[in-house]
């Protein structure tokens, strides 16, 4: 049974939910589902943006049936060559045997690369700023390289003023029958899995998004239509801003995360200390998280979050301890900047932790690592307090100063 949404007068949302998937690209954990969103304008002309994974193909042409009620489907946008978005595109090839696709040179590239299927007079290739008439509605395209693959373009259809724009202002989760921001509590349900999504799908290339934010200011948009979570139709200023705070590696919020790994509790104890001192010098935004039972996503995600950062850690194998390492070169990966960080190691005889984690730091750009870095012996004792409380003292200095 098909199950669709009208978003303008002649365009319908014909995407659909996957709540199996446990696993985000086989890697990221996605609790609550994700959404595979597709859009079909229905004018002279008929046109398709997009595809949705396999998982629900069976949905997806039922709402492109329903949508299209016996007429042909002229064209097919494909906006991101990525799997979950572009798996059903040979079926539509034939299915609707005078279809064209419509893309960039590199989509063709890629679509040949995934799919070997002939392509021989079924293509119209596009580039900047190009326009395909539909007949009222008119597609502009706008290319969007690296966010976050190399052919990925946007859409703006510009009678309504809409810009369909890929995984850029996408998010993990289901939609629950409302699709559109202003029928959910965005900020209560949906920013955790927006930033997370964003921090480590999307979040190495902030330079690449700010270019895109750049076009995308050049076009009155009225409503933005991602490839995955809710469609954008009011405030849309909120959620740019968050992608430019996002893409400039600025923090979003004036705010401690602690990062910790132990293996029998004394390092954990060490955090316990110093995150109840951050309290009661004042400061009302604190997070501690485990490495070893958190998983890097969140991590990352909250990196991306947070003004302030705490690695805490063990020396393991005259190194560091793993779990740690792992979280912070994903970080490093990610291009994550501009943080004022401080240090916690633990060593029993010969402790390493510290050099390893600062290493890895003076790799990344423009991270202030704080001066009073604070080494555990085994356990906390009375003689470490007032490194701990100086630790403390110089991360409330440096967010009083923010």
């Amino acid at each position: 049974m098909y199950c669709t949404r009208k978003i303008a007068e002649h365009i319908e949302w014909v995407g659909g939910n996957d709540r199996r998937l446990a696993l985000f690209e086989n890697l990221f954990p996605i609790p609550r589902g994700v959404a595979y969103n597709a859009y079909l304008i229905l004018d002279e002309k008929t046109a398709l943006l997009d595809t949705v994974d396999s998982s629900i193909a069976r949905q997806f042409f039922e709402n492109i049936t329903h949508g299209l009620q016996g007429r042909p489907l002229d064209y097919l946008i494909v906006n991101h060559m990525e799997p979950d978005h572009c798996a059903n595109i040979e079926e539509l090839m034939l299915r609707y045997p005078d279809m064209k696709i419509v893309g960039n040179l590199k989509t063709i590239q890629l679509i040949q690369q995934f799919y070997g299927v002939d392509l021989d007079g079924r293509t119209l290739i596009v580039k900047e700023n190009d326009e395909l008439p539909l007949g009222r509605h008119t597609l502009q395209f706008v290319l969007a390289p690296m966010v976050h693959w190399p052919e990925v373009m946007m859409t703006y259809e510009k009678t309504e003023k809409i810009l369909f724009s890929a995984d850029a202002f996408g998010s993990f989760g289901a939609l629950n029958g409302a699709i559109f921001n202003d029928e959910l509590n965005f900020e209560r349900d949906w920013l955790a899995d927006s930033r997370r999504y964003y921090s480590n799908i999307v979040g190495k290339y902030g330079p690449q998004v700010q270019a895109a934010l750049k076009k995308a200011a050049t076009l009155d948009i009225r409503m933005l239509c991602p490839l995955h979570g809710p469609i954008w139709r009011t405030d849309l200023s909120y959620l740019l801003g968050k992608y430019d705070l996002w893409s400039r590696y600025e923090p979003e919020d004036q705010a401690v995360a602690i990062f910790y790994g132990s293996m029998y509790g004394d390092t954990e104890n060490a955090v316990n200390v110093l995150a109840a001192s951050l309290a009661d010098a004042g400061i009302r935004d604190i997070s501690v998280y485990d490495v070893s039972s958190t998983h890097v996503s969140q991590l990352v995600s909250e990196s991306f979050r947070c003004s302030h950062l705490v690695f805490a850690a063990p020396t393991y194998n005259n190194g560091l301890y793993p779990a740690m390492e792992t979280a912070l070169l994903d970080m490093k990966a990610l291009n994550l900047q501009n943080r004022t960080v401080g240090i916690i190691e633990n060593g029993s005889w010969a402790p390493q932790a510290g050099n390893v984690m600062r290493s890895i730091l003076s790799e990344m750009k423009n991270m202030r690592v704080l001066e009073n870095g604070v080494t555990v012996k085994s356990s906390v004792k009375d003689e470490q307090i007032p490194a701990l409380m100086s630790l403390r003292d110089e991360i409330v200095k440096t967010m009083q100063q923010a």
